[in-house]
């Protein structure tokens, strides 16, 4: 199983992904259009990506966004009880079995690994 999808971050685009995953988990949409939003806020809107969702050989299943500036790392910070916003890597972080960034010289890919359904 493998899907790749290259996209512009947008607002719209967000549940355009999520349609394109429709026969993927939960877990997987939330955790892949988290990782989108997290481009949009924090590189701006329109940035390139490229969305991968493989298996893995210890049959987990890894969603990675990679984008184009590999200066501006995610940092999960704990939201306080009346932001408005900063739980999606808080989510990806409870829902993934583990999560990272991988630095190119002119990209990052930040990843996430989910087990399967019953494990």
């Amino acid at each position: 199983m493998t899907f790749e999808l290259n996209l512009l971050a947008t607002p719209k685009a967000v549940p355009e992904l999520r349609h394109h995953l429709r026969t993927h988990d939960f877990e997987v949409r939330l955790c892949a259009t988290e990782l989108l939003t997290n481009v949009i806020d924090h590189l701006g809107e329109g940035a390139p990506v490229t969305v991968r969702v493989t298996a893995t050989p210890h049959g987990h299943t890894r969603v990675e966004v990679t984008d184009p500036d590999p200066r501006t790392l995610p940092v999960l910070v704990p939201p306080t009880d009346t932001a408005e916003s900063g739980r999606g890597l808080a989510l990806v972080g409870q829902l993934s079995q583990r999560w990272g960034v991988d630095q190119g010289a002119d990209r990052k890919t930040v990843w996430c690994e989910l087990a399967e359904p019953g494990r």
